[in-house]
């Protein structure tokens, strides 16, 4: 017979079901390592894909538009992936034995809040402005805002608590010491 009690308890197994007891699990040498690999793999051919696209309709649709300026643009924005795709491989790279065994999976890439994300977020806006500037020249004005981004990260996270940081507090006896050798001195 099902009463009141046996469908709270029934209630309640789902809820504990749902949370993760204890804390969460880490992940493996070896699934890092792939998903480094992985990582790699997708912003790589996504700078290939974007800059083979932008060539080719550049060179057939607005070759005569096409000048220093737009060139220079071009190999600043190359710059930025290969740079960031670069750091991204270095920061990844595992060390192995030399049998193949994985000794070091290097830097998580996947990691939330890490160096190598603000990296892949250069890769992914350089390409969407890259993609966008096919349609009109003037979104390359939007690559302005990976350094203001930069600067923005420098001031919040350095600059500003750096300048306007609390004097330290001095310890009263420290200070009745500094002040009976000021006494001595005169």
């Amino acid at each position: 017979m099902i009463t009141l009690q046996n469908v709270t308890r029934i209630g309640s197994d789902d809820e504990e079901k749902k949370q993760p007891k204890g804390k969460q699990g880490t992940k493996g040498a070896k699934q890092i390592a792939e998903e480094n690999k992985s990582t790699l793999s997708f912003y790589r051919n996504i700078s290939f894909g974007v800059n083979a696209l932008y060539v080719v309709l550049q060179y057939i649709l607005f070759w005569e538009s096409f000048t220093a300026l737009y060139i220079f643009l071009f190999l600043l924005a190359l710059c930025a992936h290969f740079g960031c795709y670069q750091f991204l491989a270095y920061m990844g790279k595992g060390r192995y034995t030399t049998d193949g065994h994985l000794i070091d999976p290097g830097i998580d890439l996947n990691m939330e809040s890490g160096m190598a994300e603000h990296a892949k977020d250069v890769i992914l806006f350089t390409s969407i402005v890259q993609g966008l500037s096919i349609i009109s020249n003037y979104f390359w004005l939007l690559l302005l805002v990976i350094p203001g981004r930069a600067f923005y990260m420098l001031w919040v996270n350095i600059l500003a608590p750096w300048i306007f940081a609390p004097a330290p507090e001095v310890d009263e006896k420290k200070l009745k010491k500094r002040e009976r050798k000021a006494a001595r001195r005169q």
